[in-house]
């Protein structure tokens, strides 16, 4: 689009699946005013959300990010009705395949705990001993496991692009402006933010900024003249073949290890979050294959023996939004720039809880407060509280 806005009375920077879940929470409630989209690469090439493994859960072990994930599918489930445009009825393919975590004997006591604490949340999963999990998955070797637990319901994976096309969609349908643009600069007076400083565009005048700006929400945050403890990391999705047929069809499944794989068409994906002190930031999207061969392969093998003879297919990377003191996300106001709004650094479960997410910022902006899903504790506050919130299902 030519001819940007002299001024929004929100203005969100980043139009992938966050900020655009955003602009269409606030836009179909009709209330929010004028709404602007700042993206700076509508292609979405490089962006976190098309290059994610496209899962949703509701086995964590924070109520609140449970209760994100329960409306997370419950909002997939009724895309096509809640994201129609003009008789188009987006199809996100939700495979509700869920989500299988395993325990040593050392991490059982953590698992039968998350999964109290899921029950009591109204979850529907199932603990399974070693005996029950070879009855059940055959292909599994339950060497070293004490304990699984298993979604049977409302978890799964889906096409990430098609919910960010949706909701961008969407949102445009119900006069959310997208501006293909990049904030360098952020013009303020004390405690407001006045302006964003646009690469192409010049200024653009705002009642609100929402920084919804993924990997890249620590630098907008500093432009502001604020700390966010938000960095890229680079992650990476291995894609495989194996040529013995697994059935009957895998749940995602996370192997002590922290090593991941799941069904992808005919083959699977899979991978592994990288050693601590090998994680640098990193805004490149060069895959390291040494990862696979080193850490991701003998994980699978061992935990699938049909998978030592698995073929590697491709590879891609993309960055996760990582919150660097607790990995959770970030969502709220600014304690000192009033009209800074924070929905950043939620480290790999940003598409996930996109909806949720969404509709909180549309709540505290048009009603003061979080009305659905009380969402304080991942205020910002929380870091000098010194209050982190310590999620113990870890992916």
């Amino acid at each position: 689009m030519t001819g940007h806005p002299s001024s929004s009375d929100i203005l969100i920077v980043g139009g992938g699946v966050i900020g655009s879940a955003i602009a269409y929470f606030l836009a179909a409630s009709g209330q929010a005013g004028k709404i602007t989209v700042v993206e700076r690469d509508p292609t979405y090439a490089r962006a976190s959300t098309p290059l994610s493994a496209g899962g949703i859960r509701q086995q964590f072990s924070t109520p609140e990010n449970i209760e994100i994930g329960k409306f997370g599918a419950d909002f997939l489930k009724r895309v096509p009705d809640l994201l129609e445009v003009e008789g188009e009825r987006p199809d996100i393919h939700f495979v509700e395949g869920g989500y299988l975590f395993l325990a040593s004997e050392a991490g059982q006591g953590i698992l039968r705990q998350n999964h109290a604490t899921q029950a009591a949340h109204g979850v529907d999963t199932a603990l399974l001993e070693p005996e029950a999990l070879a009855a059940r998955f055959p292909w599994l070797s339950t060497d070293g496991i004490a304990l699984g637990c298993l979604g049977l319901r409302n978890e799964g994976w889906f096409d990430p692009f098609t919910l960010l096309q949706a909701f961008k969609r969407k949102a445009r349908s119900l006069g959310v402006t997208y501006l293909q643009d990049e904030v360098v600069g952020i013009a303020r007076d004390g405690a407001r933010i006045q302006a964003a400083i646009l690469k192409i565009g010049g200024a653009i005048g705002c009642g609100t900024l929402v920084n919804a700006a993924g990997a890249q929400g620590g630098r907008l945050a500093a432009l502001a003249g604020a700390l966010l403890p938000v960095a890229p990391k680079k992650r990476f999705v291995y894609v495989f073949d194996c040529r013995t047929p697994i059935a009957p069809l895998a749940p995602l499944t996370i192997d002590p290890s922290g090593v991941y794989f799941r069904p992808e068409g005919k083959g699977f994906i899979g991978g592994v979050s990288p050693p601590e002190d090998q994680d640098p930031d990193s805004d490149d999207l060069d895959v390291e294959y040494g990862l696979f061969e080193e850490i991701v392969w003998p994980a699978l093998a061992a935990r699938v023996p049909a998978f030592e003879a698995i073929k590697l297919t491709g590879a891609w990377a993309g960055h996760y939004d990582y919150n660097t003191i607790d990995q959770n996300g970030i969502v709220g106001r600014h304690p000192e720039i009033t009209n800074l709004v924070f929905a950043n650094g939620f480290s790999g479960h940003g598409l996930q809880q996109s909806p949720a997410v969404g509709r909180a910022i549309a709540e505290l902006l048009l009603d003061g407060r979080f009305t659905t899903i009380d969402l304080t504790r991942f205020g910002f506050e929380r870091f000098a509280r010194n209050e982190p919130i310590l999620e113990l299902n870890v992916v």
